[in-house]
């Protein structure tokens, strides 16, 4: 529980303070320094085509490091219905977060032909599609927002112009210590909750009936073998040992239970699981397949985890990973809100659970119908 549960948690929010710092002084200084007013003006006209005004450019633009500080840099936009829509749309840009994903499932299934004399990639088109496909996700979502359950007359943009000046390094501190403090104290707590809970789920309860079977198995094994045979086989008990336990356990239950929801989309227990164990954090997704499949640790063995999710098969013998069905994922993650740390700033900013939970079904049903129709239509 202290090292997989409680530093696990503390870890898996302050993984998050870094970009956020960085992000965030540089906020500060271009607020400090004058421009930031000339970038919200410059950017207005655009952003009034989808209802807006120029103020949620620069929240929309940080969303790509992080959805957590976007939502959190549209306390600068005075009006509650620009704000909201601001929101709404911010955490469908691709974040660092979903990397992962993408690089592991683009790597394994999209084919790696080249264009334009070896100067264009396929892969690197699709992620350049999933990073597209976020930005028109979020501005149709800010555009539908401002004409259905946000609508309202478009405010007057005014803006005070102030004089260009050098901003004072203690002034940056002193603002970027509070807000790093904000951050810490109101999503931090949130997320480190939601780990240990999910670390629980993964870990309990642990059969008696398998760990007594692969200690005989260990056992026979040291008699057995020796040298690094013997550090081979024993490294793959545990994986093998892992993944039992797993498949067991309560987050594994869950998954079997919920696995006839995601099935329309091609998708086993293994996958579902996956998709429950990922809602603190996108990234968490490529750990549980890693131990799913008993390959250890999902980042270190990425590639070995590639082999297995492409000789993965279901109980008829059929490959489980089909082209649809990769491309049905990458879909689902592109905008399902798998981010425990953006729903708890969204309800800190709005003081309500209304929007957190709004913005997590608009964004899930999506990705759960573009996958189910790019899975059914593509098989």
């Amino acid at each position: 529980l202290l090292v997989d549960g409680v530093i696990a948690g503390v870890g898996s929010v302050v993984i998050f303070l870094p970009q956020i710092l960085i992000l965030f002084a540089f906020i500060i200084f271009l607020e400090d320094s004058g421009y930031m007013p000339r970038v919200a003006f410059m950017t207005d006209r655009l952003m009034r085509s989808v209802g807006l005004s120029g103020q949620s450019f620069i929240p929309m633009l940080s969303a790509f490091a992080c959805a957590v500080p976007a939502v959190m840099a549209t306390r600068v936009i005075p009006d509650r219905r620009d704000r909201l829509a601001t929101m709404l749309a911010a955490p469908l840009m691709t974040c660092s977060a979903r990397l992962p994903v993408y690089a592991l499932l683009i790597a394994a299934f999209v084919p790696e032909h080249y264009y334009l004399g070896g100067f264009v990639n396929l892969q690197g088109l699709v992620l350049l599609g999933l990073y597209l496909l976020g930005i028109v996700g979020g501005v149709f979502t800010a555009w539908l927002m401002k004409r259905t359950v946000l609508r309202g007359p478009t405010p007057t943009f005014l803006i005070e112009l102030p004089p260009y000046r050098l901003p004072s390094l203690q002034s940056v501190l002193i603002k970027l210590w509070g807000r790093a403090k904000v951050f810490l104290t109101r999503a931090g707590t949130v997320i480190f909750t939601v780990a240990v809970v999910i670390w629980a789920l993964a870990y309990f309860p642990r059969p008696a009936a398998i760990t007594d079977t692969f200690t005989e198995q260990r056992a026979a094994a040291e008699t057995q073998l020796a040298g690094s045979a013997l550090d081979l086989r024993l490294t793959e008990l545990d994986q093998l040992e892992s993944a039992r336990l797993l498949e067991n356990s309560a987050l594994g239950r869950i998954g079997k239970f919920i696995e006839p929801v995601f099935e329309p989309l091609g998708w086993d227990w293994k996958l579902s699981a996956a998709v429950v164990a990922g809602f603190p954090a996108r990234e968490v997704v490529i750990a549980v397949l890693g131990t799913i499949y008993a390959v250890g640790d999902g980042d270190a063995n990425e590639s070995a985890l590639a082999d297995r999710l492409k000789a993965a098969r279901r109980p008829d013998g059929s490959l489980l990973f089909t082209l649809p069905m990769v491309l049905g994922m990458l879909f689902f993650y592109a905008f399902c809100l798998q981010c425990v740390a953006t729903m708890a700033v969204i309800y800190r900013e709005t003081n309500s659970w209304r929007w957190p939970i709004f913005a997590w079904t608009y964004m899930t049903g999506i990705g759960y119908l573009g996958a189910l129709l790019i899975y059914q239509l593509g098989s």
